[in-house]
């Protein structure tokens, strides 16, 4: 069958993709289980958590997802009893729950609580109060009694104040806490300090690192870490003499690649200690590689399906539990047995059929501020194909963040479009993870600069090699994402359409509306206020709509207290008034990303439809 790109029919429904694919959100062993979290998009996007005997270990409506940082994450841990604690998503209190119970609050009413860490015995937490000026934020240890759940005074804090904090962990004999902490002023990719206190708080330590992250005992005297200051993220052994250094940190198996990336949530883990002293570790180098370190350094790669986003949940005995995407997979969640290299698939994971969807092609294309790391999906159908005289056309992904990474894994999302004979290049632009710090770096005062040079060259280097038609590029992107994507359309030339999804319109407005998370966070992307307000205002798309020439549309979650609606609505206001083709959609319940089925198949079709509308084809939704 022969038809025009953009036509093709094709089984990848909106619905579909929409209940595609698991969202895991994080796994633990638990006695002779598996627990993980997976969020459900046909219940509003609740987070439940399931056992691999099939139970339903949280059952609805309790729903567990953090708001701490905004971002989340840690949301629920559990102990080898089979105890449940969990954070509910409708007031940010910590929950015990029993299998034959219900849920016993363990927090008081106000606060809210993430990444949790059940760890030899007592219950570790992220505190943050958002009722006090200045916000203030802490690590606690929480009774499991219930004793604090109206007396905050039993809640034990080991540090607290207007700095934020991460990755709590105990040290096995129980008398010391590690943890990351950061000023409100930086970024935790930028600037992270690792410290330490004894649990009776007697003293405090902090140890000298650039951007340290996850911090974990190997023994009572030792510590294991990221840190970065050669340029990579890099694992890091500390001997102490209780809260007092030995000497200098010793870098683990040092590789060219990244044991960690941006700090956005608090449930990330990149590696785990398997307890003999050999270590199970992600490296990303664009993709995820996963590796086990020998006691010696020496490392061997294990054989895997996932390699985008992968993070080693957790850890028993040579058994360990990997969730992430992979080129040729299904998102899921895999035990995997480092001695017998026996890889079990516990939820999701199904390999993809390559007719339908073949591994994206990885690309570096030159730019005006060095190379620009993308990944390419060709369309792709087995039953149909283009007429010879046509190039297909383009959707140009951009990430949010900035400071995050696409890995080119294989997604219903991505194949929703390339089925349908719409290519997809997903970029890596300056300023991603996954490469190293100079890179990441580059984006340091240049934001609406060096991102939207990446992604123009990145589409006409597409187009130089007559693989998309130069006519036919559109550019989607959400968060920061749509920032430049706004932006791009206001430099004009190289996109048709655009795709933003609660985007950034306005600097100087985002500054005054967004969380204290990322209160600071454009100071290093732009520039300091006051002193920068004049680029606040070239740089905004805003300032410059009237150079928008082509069709917009704009999607915004009603709730959304990252970049809120005012953004999305004040370029709508603008394009309006000039008579420029555009659509508006406020999805009323849904914050910063899509949770919602409905919210998911609605925007997927009115992607579908409006590029079709721009580019002159008839899409089958």
């Amino acid at each position: 069958m022969t038809s025009p790109y953009g036509s093709w029919p094709s089984p990848f429904s909106a619905a579909s993709v929409a209940g595609s694919s698991p969202r895991i959100d994080g796994a633990r062993f638990v006695g002779d289980e598996i627990w993980w979290g997976e969020s459900v998009p046909a219940e509003g996007g609740r987070v439940t958590v399931r056992s691999s005997t099939g139970r339903e270990v949280l059952p609805g409506p309790w729903n567990a997802r953090s708001r701490v940082h905004e971002y989340g994450g840690g949301a629920w841990t559990a102990d080898p009893d089979g105890i449940l604690y969990f954070v509910d998503a409708t007031d940010q209190r910590v929950y015990r729950l029993t299998a034959d119970g219900e849920p016993m609050p363990l927090t008081p009413e106000g606060p809210a609580h993430g990444g949790l860490r059940w760890q030899h015995g007592r219950l570790l937490a992220v505190r943050e109060d958002l009722t006090s000026e200045p916000h203030r934020r802490a690590i606690v240890i929480i009774p499991l009694d219930g004793s604090a759940s109206d007396d905050a005074s039993a809640i034990q804090t080991i540090a607290d104040g207007a700095s934020f904090f991460a990755h709590p962990a105990l040290s096995p004999d129980g008398s010391r806490i590690a943890w990351v902490e950061w000023s409100e002023g930086r970024m935790p990719w930028d600037a992270a300090a690792l410290r330490i206190a004894t649990v009776d708080g007697g003293a405090t330590a902090t140890i000298p690192t650039l951007a340290a992250l996850q911090p974990e005992w190997i023994a009572d005297d030792a510590l294991l870490y990221a840190d970065d200051p050669s340029g990579r993220w890099l694992l890091h052994r500390l001997s102490l003499d209780d809260l007092t250094p030995r000497g200098p940190a010793e870098v683990v198996a040092p590789a060219d690649a990244d044991t960690g990336y941006g700090l956005w949530v608090l449930g990330n883990r990149w590696f785990q200690p398997l307890g003999d002293g050999r270590v199970v570790a992600v490296r990303t180098n664009g993709r995820d590689r996963v590796v086990v370190i020998d006691a010696d350094g020496g490392s061997r790669e294990l054989d895997v399906p996932c390699d985008g986003h992968v993070s080693v949940d957790d850890v028993s005995g040579s058994r360990v539990l990997i969730s992430g995407n992979g080129s040729h997979v299904s998102p899921g969640l895999w035990r995997v047995d480092v001695d017998s290299g026996e890889v079990t698939a516990v939820r999701g994971g199904a390999p993809t059929d390559p007719a339908w969807m073949p591994a994206a092609q990885q690309l570096d294309i030159d730019g005006a501020h060095g190379p620009v790391h993308a990944f390419a999906y060709a369309p792709a159908n087995p039953d149909v194909t283009a007429p010879d005289d046509e190039l297909p056309p383009y959707v140009v992904l951009v990430h949010g963040g900035p400071t995050a990474h696409v890995t080119g894994a294989a997604s219903a999302a991505i194949a929703f479009y390339t089925s349908r004979g719409i290519g997809v290049l997903d970029v890596n632009y300056g300023g991603s993870t996954g490469y190293g710090r100079a890179y990441r770096e580059r984006l340091h005062g240049q934001w609406g600069v060096v991102d939207v040079d990446d992604v123009i060259a990145a589409a006409r280097g597409l187009a130089d090699v007559g693989l998309a038609d130069p006519d036919r590029i559109a550019i989607r992107g959400g968060s920061a994402g749509g920032w430049t994507v706004l932006s791009a359309l206001v430099r004009g030339g190289a996109f048709g359409a655009g795709i933003s999804r609660y985007g950034v319109s306005d600097l100087r407005m985002l500054v005054e509306d967004t969380h204290d998370f990322e209160a600071h966070y454009i100071e290093s992307l732009v520039g300091p206020l006051p002193e920068a307000e004049q680029l606040y205002i070239d740089r905004s798309p805003l300032s410059s709509a009237s150079r928008i020439a082509v069709p917009v549309l704009l999607l915004q979650g009603e709730d959304d207290r990252v970049v809120p609606p005012s953004q999305s609505a004040a370029i709508r206001d603008a394009l309006a008034a000039r008579g420029i083709d555009h659509e508006y959609v406020l999805y009323p319940g849904e914050g910063h990303g899509f949770r919602r089925a409905e919210t998911v198949i609605d925007a997927l079709e009115r992607e579908l439809t409006f590029l079709g509308r721009a580019f002159g084809f008839s899409p089958r939704l």
